[in-house]
C-alpha cells in the first residue's frame, strides 16, 4: 500500500509540475532557479557564520569543560571553501536565473528519462500476471524519446523546450496514475484468488470425504 500511495503521489507531483511548466513556462523555471539559489545562499551564509563564530574563540589557550569538551582556544578552523562557493553560486542563481534555465531543462529531461525507464520496469513486472496493451508501452516510449532528444539534440525543441517538457511531464504523471491503478487492481485480484484457492480446495476435499465409497 505504501508503494501504491508513493507512486500516486509522485504522479500527482509530476502532473502539477507539468501544468506549471505549460502555463507559466519561463516564469516557473525562473522562480525554481531563484528558490534553489536562495537555498544555496542561506547554506553558505550559515557555514560562514559558524566559521567566524569558531574563529573568535580559537587561537588562545585550550579550555575544556568538565565533560572534556573544548570550550575555547585550540587551532583556528579552516576557511569554509564550500560555504564561500555556496554563497557565490546562490547569489548567481538568484540574481541571474536565466543563465541556468537550460541547465535545469536538462535536469528535468533526465528525470523524464529515469521515470520512463521506471515505467518500463513496472510494466515488465506486471506482464507476469496481466495483459499489458500497446498503449501502456507507447506512452513511456514517447516520454523516453523526448527526454533523450532534449539532452542529445536540444535544437529539435529549441523553440519551446519548457512547453514540450512540461507536456511530457504532464503525460508522464497521467500515465503513471493509470499504470499504478491498473497494477494495483491486478495485484488485488491475484491476492484475492490466492486467498480463495485454499478455501475451494478445502471444500472439495470435504465433499470427497463425505461421498460414500463404492
Amino acid at each position: 500500500m505504501k508503494v501504491f500511495k508513493t507512486s500516486l503521489f509522485r504522479a500527482i507531483c509530476a502532473i502539477i509540475v507539468g501544468a506549471l511548466l505549460i502555463k507559466y513556462r519561463e516564469e516557473t523555471m525562473q522562480w525554481l532557479t531563484i528558490t534553489i539559489g536562495v537555498i544555496f545562499f542561506l547554506s553558505g551564509v550559515v557555514s560562514l557564520a559558524s566559521y567566524y563564530s569558531a574563529r573568535k574563540s580559537a587561537g588562545g589557550p585550550e579550555v575544556y569543560n568538565s565533560n572534556g569538551e573544548l570550550i575555547s582556544g585550540g587551532p583556528r578552523p579552516a576557511l569554509p571553501i564550500v560555504g564561500i562557493g555556496s554563497v557565490i553560486l546562490g547569489a548567481i542563481l538568484t540574481l541571474m536565473p536565466d543563465t541556468f534555465i537550460n541547465g535545469l531543462t536538462y535536469i528535468i529531461a533526465a528525470l523524464l528519462i529515469v521515470g520512463a525507464i521506471s515505467q518500463f520496469i513496472n510494466l515488465a513486472s506486471a506482464r507476469k500476471y496481466a495483459d499489458i496493451g500497446l498503449f501502456y508501452w507507447l506512452m513511456p516510449s514517447v516520454i523516453l524519446l523526448t527526454g533523450l532528444v532534449a539532452i542529445i539534440y536540444p535544437k529539435a525543441i529549441a523553440s519551446a523546450p519548457l512547453f514540450v517538457i512540461g507536456w511530457c511531464m504532464l503525460i508522464y504523471g497521467v500515465v503513471e496514475c493509470i499504470n499504478t491503478l491498473k497494477i494495483h487492481s491486478c495485484q488485488k485480484q491475484i491476492s484475492k484468488q490466492e486467498a480463495e484457492t485454499p478455501a475451494i480446495e478445502e471444500q472439495t476435499e470435504t465433499k470427497d470425504e463425505q461421498q460414500p465409497a463404492e
